[in-house]
């Protein structure tokens, strides 16, 4: 199975390389980036293709809304709405027998950040990141971008003094320097280090205040943070 596939030639490529069959397309949201390879794939293999009910989506798919399952590979993958960065964007969480979960949650959440909000409003990415959060510790952050190092960037200018933050950015700088991905993350990893997912703790509030107490005082700081990071260079 694939998750977001943008271009369809990596996984071509892949599939020949490993002499394996591709069954099915997970798709989380309408972006190109995530849809652009689809079709190809679609018609090439044969492939089934899941995808969120509320959004223009490359036909033909099985359309799926929260509280539905998608099964691939003997796996069910439950459907997650999490809106924010697109008006229906869905996620897909897994559990594994003797394995960590899986969360392949699209633009939604990223190590360290979130995605902007293109379609929804603070409001909505604020509850899907808090529907994410209460998800196992053990649960592999499966980002739909290696994002990682610029949104860390951030979230030390946000919260300098958080221990395992600072930690969480030199692992990940080593990582990177050995062309590693940082992904996937953990559930609790993130809790820890992330803003976006903290934006309710003392010292994320007093960061927000200082970058604008009026935007605070009329959005709340998970807005504030937000507009923060659109402006973040």
């Amino acid at each position: 199975m694939v998750v977001d596939p943008g271009d369809a030639q990596p996984v071509l490529q892949a599939l020949q390389r490993e002499g394996v069959q591709l069954q099915g397309i997970l798709v989380t949201h309408h972006h190109t980036d995530h849809t652009g390879g689809v079709d190809v794939l679609r018609e090439t293999t044969g492939a089934s293709v899941y995808g969120p009910a509320r959004e223009p989506m490359p036909e033909p798919l099985r359309r799926l809304t929260g509280g539905e399952t998608a099964r691939l590979l003997d796996l069910d993958f439950q459907v997650l709405e999490v809106p924010g960065h697109t008006a229906g964007h869905i996620a897909y969480f897994c559990k594994i027998n003797g394995e960590a979960p899986l969360l392949f949650c699209g633009d939604t959440l990223f190590s360290g950040g979130c995605g902007r909000l293109f379609e929804g409003t603070p409001a909505q990415m604020l509850a899907s990141l808090r529907l994410l959060a209460a998800l196992p510790d053990a649960t592999r952050v499966c980002c739909a971008h290696e994002y990682t190092l610029s949104n860390l960037k951030f979230a030390l200018e946000v919260e300098p003094d958080n221990p395992q933050l600072v930690a969480y950015e030199a692992r990940c700088q080593t990582l990177r320097k050995h062309s590693q991905p940082t992904l996937p993350s953990t559930m609790e990893t993130e809790r820890q280090i992330n803003p976006f997912l903290r934006s309710d703790q003392p010292t994320i509030i007093a960061s927000a205040q200082r970058f604008d107490a009026h935007s605070v005082e009329q959005n709340g700081t998970f807005a504030t943070l937000r507009q923060w990071k659109n402006q973040y260079r």
